[in-house]
């Protein structure tokens, strides 16, 4: 059985490639392709949390290359910036540790 880190990490790269193959290149992910997965695989933080505008300006952050895709690289980029942000936010809501 696989530890829960490498689970997280089998999850990242497999949903990663389920969104990724259903248009265009196979390795990466179209804008429409993103938008499907951050609103099916995360809804806290998906496309129904921002208006378009916001959404094309993720899309540009996201797409080092300009290639107006996002690869696994950038996909991955992506979600350890928004796991920077829920560890943030969990260590603010921490009590303090007792020395």
């Amino acid at each position: 059985m696989a530890c829960p880190l490498e689970q997280a990490l089998a999850a990242m790269v497999t949903t990663f490639h389920k969104y990724s193959g259903k248009e265009g290149d196979k390795y990466k992910l179209s804008k429409a392709e993103l938008k499907e997965l951050l609103t099916k695989e995360l809804p806290s933080f998906g496309s129904k949390q921002m208006d378009e505008g916001e959404f094309r300006r993720l899309v540009n952050d996201l797409d080092h290359d300009k290639d107006s895709e996002v690869d696994f690289k950038e996909f991955a980029c992506f979600l350890a910036s928004v796991a920077m942000g829920f560890n943030e936010f969990f260590k603010d809501a921490k009590q303090p540790r007792k020395k």
